[in-house]
């Protein structure tokens, strides 16, 4: 491979398994991140320090960094009537696994951004949503398609 070769993504519609990914972000408390992600929403937890932890999210390494003046909400865009906050992650889930996830955060009290709800009913790309923070601020959205070939679609 040449080393000064441009990266590309890979083509689109290309049958390749997908791959995890690995995403680090920052936390105001260890011991708040653990039972949010543990516990909360189930994730197992993986290697870790004093300063960091990982997470097994829904087969994605996330790693949560003790690094808390970095926790901030900036930016908000405005989508589908709602202000989503601009800086977020979270994970595509089934319908049935994002209603019994909706449900028990619903029923732990969960403080949403955006209550579960679907997006862009009767549209291309319609979704079920829902927004909310962890105890350090980081905003997480998981959502649903009836059918996955709607997730880039047009």
């Amino acid at each position: 491979m040449n080393a000064l070769a441009p990266l590309t993504a890979p083509a689109q519609n290309q049958a390749k398994a997908l791959r995890p990914f690995h995403l680090a972000f920052p936390v105001k408390d260890i011991a708040a991140t653990r039972k949010f992600y543990g516990e909360l929403l189930g994730c197992a937890e993986g290697r870790s320090a004093e300063h960091w932890v990982d997470f097994d999210f829904y087969g994605h390494q996330l790693v949560a960094h003790l690094a808390p003046e970095e926790c901030t909400i900036k930016a908000y865009s405005s989508v589908d009537d709602h202000q989503v906050p601009a800086k977020h992650f979270g994970v595509i889930l089934s319908i049935p696994d994002w209603k019994a996830l909706a449900k028990k955060l619903t029923e732990a009290g969960m403080d949403f951004i955006i209550e579960p709800y679907v997006r862009f009913e009767g549209e291309v790309g319609e979704q079920h949503t829902m927004f909310f923070l962890d105890p350090s601020g980081n905003a997480l959205e998981f959502k649903a398609f009836a059918n996955d070939s709607a997730i880039f679609a047009k």
